[in-house]
């Protein structure tokens, strides 16, 4: 019988295992398991990054080559665990590098922090003391931000917003530059820092007309649509040849507008088109340590700024050019977190020369620009499950137990053949 479990965190890891395996009723043989992926050396790095922590999840670490961005060559890290994702981002930088690169620029790097609040009283009475309450916000900050201003970040703007459908309930939308780091706990040490001064301020100058106002909540918004950057691959359509299979560049330059503006207008192909675009995002943000979770909300509601989902990226055709464009909002850092204790992590960012946030940025949006561009390119064409598939036919392989010899054999066979779990595994049995 299943039991409450009280003072699971103060148990070793050992007896962590034990338990979990006495109470979910599981094989003792998932005890060595957990035990083969703990580091050898350096596990207290990885047991220190979350709680009860038991083993470690791999997933491969990779480079994509060759890409050319801003006329400077880069070898992306990428963590991802879907096949083909690492493969589509080299052939597309390949590509690309060859016809002018990936042209990136940053458009603004604002990101936002909230100070929610209960006030009876009237917004608009507050608004003619912003200028005074701004200087409050810096003043009870100073401390704080000292090191961030020097590095050239720190407050720069606020604003005084109702909340939607909730009377009485009011935000400050305060402004931060956070230099190289991504920002959340200096963002969120401000944000407490000014609720309780900025509370008194407005008791002061109110108190004879409305009640005290209370906080509800101070916290960073991981919706930055002022932190955003731009990439745009462009070239004569002629130049699209290698991509266009049975078509004519023309027809194949066509024939991808239709499905890129597809996914402007259908939230349904929208989501899958953007995913793609996260394919290579999130494999480079998790690669380098940031938090993948935060750059896909905010994007996602990025993509849905006017109220219905869209795709993030745009195309233009003339008569002779094909140009693409990405533009998302990338709240990343490249010191703090992660990016300075997991050892994988500071790899990558060496790999990439120790860039900036803001160069960061450049690259994580062309790593999705090209994936994007891959996996539109194979939907207007060959379809997404020849290649795809072709690249999973390892993973099959190995989920049926093949030998080396079987693989080898297999691999052969299906060059010219339509992959499928269900004719791998029928052509392993005829094999035997």
């Amino acid at each position: 019988m299943k039991t409450i479990i009280s003072g699971f965190s103060k148990l070793s890891r050992a007896e962590k295992v034990a338990m979990l395996i006495k109470q979910q009723k599981l094989s003792e043989d998932l005890d060595h398991t957990f035990t083969n992926y703990l580091h050898s050396s350096e596990q207290h790095l990885f047991s220190d990054i979350s709680e009860n922590v038991i083993s470690n999840y791999y997933l491969p670490f990779s480079i994509a080559p060759n890409f050319l961005i801003n006329d400077e060559l880069h070898m992306l890290p990428m963590v991802i665990e879907e096949s083909s994702v690492v493969a589509a981002a080299s052939k597309a930088a390949r590509f690309w590098a060859n016809n002018g690169g990936f042209k990136t620029k940053v458009i603004d790097t604002l990101k936002n922090g909230q100070i929610y609040f209960k006030w009876d009283g009237n917004i608009q009475d507050l608004q003619a003391f912003k200028d005074e309450l701004f200087q409050l916000i810096l003043q009870v900050t100073s401390d704080i931000t000292e090191n961030m201003r020097k590095r050239g970040g720190g407050i720069v703007d606020f604003d005084l917003k109702p909340v939607d459908n909730m009377p009485q309930t009011y935000q400050f939308l305060i402004k931060f530059r956070t230099a190289d780091s991504m920002g959340a706990n200096f963002i969120n040490t401000c944000l407490e820092a000014i609720a309780p001064h900025a509370m008194a301020f407005i008791d002061e100058r109110f108190k004879d007309e409305y009640n005290v106002p209370e906080t509800i909540m101070c916290i960073l918004s991981n919706y930055t649509p002022d932190c955003l950057v731009k990439c745009t691959v462009s070239c004569p359509i002629d130049q699209l040849q290698p991509y266009a299979g049975r078509y004519t560049p023309a027809e194949f330059a066509e024939r991808f507008k239709n499905a890129v503006d597809i996914a402007i207008n259908d939230p349904y192909r929208a989501v899958t088109h953007n995913k793609g675009i996260f394919n290579g995002i999130d494999a480079v943000v998790i690669a380098t340590g940031n938090d993948f979770r935060a750059i896909e909300a905010g994007a996602q509601a990025y993509a849905a700024r006017d109220g219905r989902y869209r795709s993030l990226t745009r195309l233009e055709l003339d008569a002779d050019n094909f140009t693409y464009t990405l533009e998302i909002p990338l709240a990343l850092g490249t010191v703090g977190g992660l990016t300075n204790t997991h050892p994988l992590a500071k790899s990558a960012i060496e790999i990439l020369n120790h860039p900036t946030a803001e160069q960061l940025m450049q690259i994580v949006a062309s790593a999705g620009m090209a994936n994007n561009f891959s996996a539109v390119a194979s939907l207007v064409t060959t379809g997404i499950q020849k290649g795809h598939m072709k690249l999973h036919l390892t993973n099959i392989l190995n989920a049926l137990n093949a030998t080396e010899a079987e693989k080898q054999q297999a691999i052969k066979h299906f060059n010219d053949q339509v992959v499928s779990f269900t004719e791998v595994k029928r052509f392993l049995k005829d094999t035997k």
